[in-house]
């Protein structure tokens, strides 16, 4: 085994107790490579090797961890060509789309540089006489961060960069789906000044890996991304220890599109929205709740522009929608194809399984119309290219079909109404509002998360990651009288 296929465990390459096969959803005759499986034993010698290093880290002044920060963030966007087109290999999105992603990856690094800068408390008179009282933020400890295949990079890189920016110890448990960018990302951070054990890359099974640092008493956080099965297991193992916990889930998130928008704009972000990264998205709009006067002119635009859409390998120029990641994701989402239709929705285009001159996992954009909230297709996050038109009479039903879910993660409107728009953004129940653009696209300096089943925790991103990352500490000084 190559060093470059090992996990990264106690600040040195180790070989795993087994490996799993790496295939190019794109060109299955593609294998990328091997990559270690931990055991538990070398779980447990990443969590002692991270406590040991955490103090002493928690102790570095922050020019330091500005210049630690800095130094991964510039790499990686220096690099976004050579790692965005690892990510289009392993994942499928379309290369333009994996250099974006490693850009931003990047810039979330060169974010919490700033932020390790910014490590501000507060002053203030006690009540008392002749008291005076600090607040300040300390580091959490040891955090575990549990991230999706998705966004192999993006997504660690904005729990990572903070949990290294705030003074914490960090176990980066990824998706087996998408190793060979995990091993990029580390091989960068690996090559900075940390002390030894601070990081850890620990690649393994969910099954015995994930569930043993969730349960293990040596954490002290724990941020996952991923579905809400796995997050609400992670729930109820993380609370046997009060472990601290932030869970980014699932979503099934509407676009309204009222009847005084501008028709063609709402087509071009609802399709950008539904079938970027393939569908494959927390914040894809796989609800487009349509008011009946555009309803039928809607439908028509957005089946022609879905059936233009290149389908096609991942890192072939012009390709808009790569490969799903997986047999197994594929498999879901046709099934999903048979349920939609089972349940009395109309297929407009899609929903097959297509063949390219490479094989690989690749299947038509879908739309769906005839369609309502008592469907599980419109109930369940289906993570796939399939999106659902639904009709609504009025803006108020429109708004209320929008709100009837479990989920509340982005909600968007197409409207040129101003009172509209207004009126969607105070009452849509999620936690990004988009309006006249797509439910996907978040920047990274402002707060990320939403409501209901979609998260649970503090808010990720920007200067509100601090709630998750440190914890508060008060102190009151009495000085004496002086002499």
């Amino acid at each position: 085994m190559t060093e470059e296929t090992r996990n990264f465990i106690a600040g040195a390459w180790q070989d795993g107790a087994g490996t799993v096969e790496n295939r190019n959803p794109s060109d299955l005759s593609d294998v990328i490579g091997h990559y270690a499986q931990a055991d538990a034993a070398q779980l447990d010698a990443a969590l002692a090797a991270a406590r040991a290093a955490q103090p002493a880290w928690g102790a570095t002044g922050p020019q330091k961890r500005h210049d630690v920060l800095m130094a991964i963030g510039t790499e990686l966007m220096a690099r976004a060509g050579e790692i965005g087109t690892m990510i289009a290999r392993e994942e499928g999105k379309p290369l333009a789309e994996g250099k974006g992603e490693a850009y931003r990856a990047g810039q979330f690094f060169t974010y919490f540089a700033a932020e390790a800068l910014r490590q501000l408390g507060q002053t203030a008179d006690s009540v008392r006489p002749e008291i005076e009282i600090d607040v300040r933020r300390e580091p959490m400890g040891v955090v575990a961060i549990i991230s999706p295949w998705n966004f192999p990079v993006a997504t660690p890189a904005w729990k990572i960069a903070p949990a290294l920016a705030f003074g914490n110890a960090v176990i980066w448990k990824p998706a087996n789906q998408t190793p060979a960018s995990a091993v990029a990302l580390t091989e960068i951070i690996a090559r900075q000044d940390l002390p030894e054990g601070l990081f850890n890359l620990v690649m393994g099974p969910g099954g015995e890996v994930g569930q043993r640092l969730v349960e293990s008493a040596q954490v002290d956080a724990i941020s996952f991304t991923g579905s809400v099965p796995v997050g609400r297991r992670i729930a109820a193992a993380a609370i046997g220890n009060m472990t601290k916990i932030q869970m980014e889930m699932g979503s099934k998130n509407p676009m309204v599109i009222c009847d005084d928008c501008d028709l063609d704009l709402a087509v071009a972000h609802a399709v950008t929205a539904a079938f970027g990264g393939t569908g494959q998205k927390c914040t894809a709009a796989s609800r487009l709740v349509v008011q009946e006067g555009v309803h039928d002119a809607f439908a028509e635009k957005l089946v022609a522009a879905t059936e233009a859409l290149r389908v096609g390998h991942a890192l072939d120029e012009g390709t808009q929608i790569g490969p799903v990641v997986s047999e197994a994701q594929l498999a879901n989402n046709l099934d999903y194809i048979g349920l939609g239709r089972s349940e009395g929705a109309e297929l407009l285009c899609g929903g097959t399984r297509l063949e390219r001159p490479a094989e690989g996992y690749y299947m038509a954009p879908a739309v769906f119309a005839g369609t309502d909230n008592t469907m599980r297709i419109n109930r369940e996050e289906m993570f796939a290219p399939i999106t659902c038109i639904l009709r609504a009479g009025s803006y108020d039903e429109a708004l209320h079909m929008a709100n009837d879910t479990e989920f509340g993660l982005t909600a968007g409107i197409m409207t040129r109404s101003l009172s509209r728009a207004t009126h969607f953004r105070r009452n849509a129940r999620a936690g990004c509002v988009m309006v006249n653009l797509p439910t996907a696209g978040t920047d990274y300096h402002v707060p990320f998360g939403g409501r209901g089943a979609s998260s649970y925790g503090p808010r990720e991103q920007g200067r509100h990651a601090e709630e998750f990352y440190t914890t508060v500490k008060t102190a009151y000084i009495h000085a004496g009288t002086p002499a």
